[in-house]
């Protein structure tokens, strides 16, 4: 078997000097400006039916420079400001490829405050990084170490909404090798009074952990409330108190999510799930609250990168299939099954946990399509095209 090396992104706070924290808020800044104006350019050139690519883009911003009223961008590194042109053209290759909506301007307050170093950016010696423009190194937490001998090829460093700082260094990590081959299948089925069910029967609680913390998080929201209208002091202190709470709840979704996922990849050869729609699931303004807090969609990011990195197979189903309603002993398709029936019996008389008989026809459905790639049930229409696809994750470039 041919193996490629992994890159990984190994992620770590740190607590920048007040000169840092300057310089790093001036080339977040100076990175969102140069990527308005070059997507403002490709634009208007649409609008005119040319086309222009990052290497006119990267002209555009040479001339920037010399003009007196965007002067100010010479004084940051100029490795970001290229970088985030790259990302524009990425972006609009996706757009024409129809993977994505068109770009969309970067906004002051609500935009993800970032800044992407190449290795001509910063200089990383003896477990010290310092980025360009900077005359000291950066205080990392080192939470955990680097893999053996791994140099960072990329470095990013980004601010989230509570004010925490980040830097998260792309390497090749040659420990992530695929794992000795296992017989063990299992089907999946997400839910929110469990958040995932097995076809061995297993049961894993939901959390709920925006629910624990919801008193807390109403409390702050309504002292930001009634702060004034602007940019002044108190109220940004209320707010750094509301991203704080919601920083904490992502923090233990993402910190389970990694848990499970990493022990059902680890333990299980083929991993079949149901192909959800959840950006339209939660237009249900009943339950969107509940399946956000799920993280379903990470779930399944989660669950298909480890499967590529360590040699697992992952099947998702499709979302049409019956899978609640088919009796997994005879297959039997029951007419209807409201969302409060937990437990029916079947007419061969064999009774079925809702969940865990919904689990059990994923599985069952997923290793027809691995042996045989068919369909299991007459097909409706869908965009799919096949009640149930193999999903191969994208090819991750060594």
């Amino acid at each position: 078997m041919t193996t490629t090396c992994v890159k990984r992104a190994f992620k770590y706070r740190f607590h920048p000097t007040g000169a840092q924290a300057a310089e790093l808020s001036r080339t977040f800044g100076c990175v969102r400006k140069v990527y308005n104006l070059a997507l403002a350019a490709r634009t208007e050139a649409w609008a005119r039916q040319e086309r222009v690519n990052y290497n006119a883009t990267s002209a555009m911003l040479t001339e920037w420079k010399k003009t007196g009223e965007l002067a100010y961008l010479n004084d940051v590194s100029s490795v970001p400001l290229q970088q985030t042109l790259r990302h524009l053209q990425n972006a609009f290759t996706n757009f024409f490829g129809k993977r994505s909506k068109y770009p969309r301007f970067k906004s002051r307050k609500k935009s993800r405050k970032s800044a992407e170093y190449t290795t001509s950016g910063f200089r990383f010696r003896e477990g010290k990084l310092t980025l360009a423009k900077m005359a000291e190194p950066l205080d990392l937490v080192w939470s955990r170490p680097l893999p053996e001998g791994a140099t960072p090829s990329t470095v990013t460093v980004s601010q989230d909404a509570a004010g925490r700082w980040f830097v998260s260094l792309l390497c090749e990590d040659p420990t992530v090798q695929p794992l000795p081959a296992a017989d063990t299948a299992v089907g999946i089925d997400v839910g929110l009074k469990h958040l995932l069910t097995l076809s061995t029967g297993e049961k894993i609680a939901n959390p709920r952990h925006e629910r624990r913390d919801r008193t807390r998080l109403a409390k702050t929201q309504r002292a930001l409330a009634k702060k004034a209208k602007g940019d002044g002091a108190n109220r940004r202190k209320a707010r750094i108190r509301v991203a704080k709470i919601y920083a904490q709840i992502a923090d233990r979704r993402r910190d389970l999510l990694h848990k499970l996922t990493t022990r059902l990849v680890r333990e299980n050869q083929t991993l079949v799930i149901e192909d959800l729609t959840v950006r339209n699931m939660v237009k249900n303004h009943t339950l969107a609250r509940a399946i956000s807090d799920a993280g379903w969609s990470e779930f399944r990011s989660m669950l298909e990168y480890k499967a590529a990195w360590y040699g697992r197979e992952v099947i998702a189903v499709d979302r049409f299939f019956p899978s609640s309603r088919l009796c997994s002993a005879c297959g039997t398709l029951q007419k209807k099954m409201p969302l409060h029936v937990r437990t029916w019996t079947c007419e061969c008389g064999t009774t079925h946990d809702r969940d865990v008989n919904a689990a059990k026809n994923l599985l069952a459905a997923g290793l027809a399509v691995s042996v045989c790639g068919a369909g299991v049930r007459p097909q409706r229409s869908s965009p799919g095209g096949r009640s149930a696809t193999k999903q191969k994750p994208p090819r991750r470039e060594p």
